[in-house]
């Protein structure tokens, strides 16, 4: 097995395509690792404090519950990640694609994103409203502004929330009609 997994990792991951690199726990506090390919690779639970991973690429990469505490992710593919329950406190994501990431329970606070496309991305609505309060910036590959992909000003998009937090996902009331007691011109439903 253990030959396999060596195998694996020197033909760059199963298929072919992806790092299969293991990082799950590692300590990789203030490591550079720019411009690398860490594609499928795992990082769960591991601690990526102020460590500079600028330019790399971790498409369907496992970051859940690391630690990157003012870690550098400028221009970093990070589409279709999953980074739940991820500490990215004043991570630096200038420029990174995190399309179709999902980001439960993950921290951003302080982190800089202008420029960073987050379309599509899972990301619970106390989390997203705060970062909107100051997106900008436009991402140089996607051509996405950071606002519009985190639906910033889009009273539709930000009303519902995420699948990690059910209370805030509920359908608006007038799509309710469970009692039966919906006023046709309306369609809003009284709650009983």
């Amino acid at each position: 097995m253990a030959e396999l997994n060596k195998f694996e990792a020197e033909t760059r991951g199963e298929f072919g395509i992806g790092s299969a690199a293991q990082f799950g726990s590692a300590d990789l506090k203030k490591a550079v690792h720019v411009n690398e390919n860490f594609r499928r690779a795992n990082f769960t639970s591991a601690d990526m404090r102020e460590s500079d991973f600028s330019g790399s690429t971790f498409n369907g990469a496992y970051l859940e519950k690391a630690v990157a505490y003012r870690a550098n992710f400028t221009g970093a593919d990070l589409s279709d990640t999953l980074m739940d329950r991820m500490v990215l406190n004043e991570a630096n994501l200038t420029n990174a694609v995190l399309v179709r990431s999902v980001l439960t329970r993950s921290d951003l606070g302080g982190a800089l994103i202008e420029g960073a496309d987050f379309s599509d991305a899972v990301i619970d609505l106390p989390q997203k409203q705060a970062l909107c309060k100051y997106a900008n910036g436009k991402n140089p590959i996607t051509g996405v502004s950071t606002r519009a992909s985190l639906g910033c000003g889009n009273s539709r998009r930000n009303a519902y929330g995420s699948p990690s937090s059910p209370l805030l996902s509920a359908p608006p009331q007038k799509l309710l009609d469970r009692d039966g007691f919906c006023n046709k011109d309306t369609g809003l439903c009284e709650a009983k």
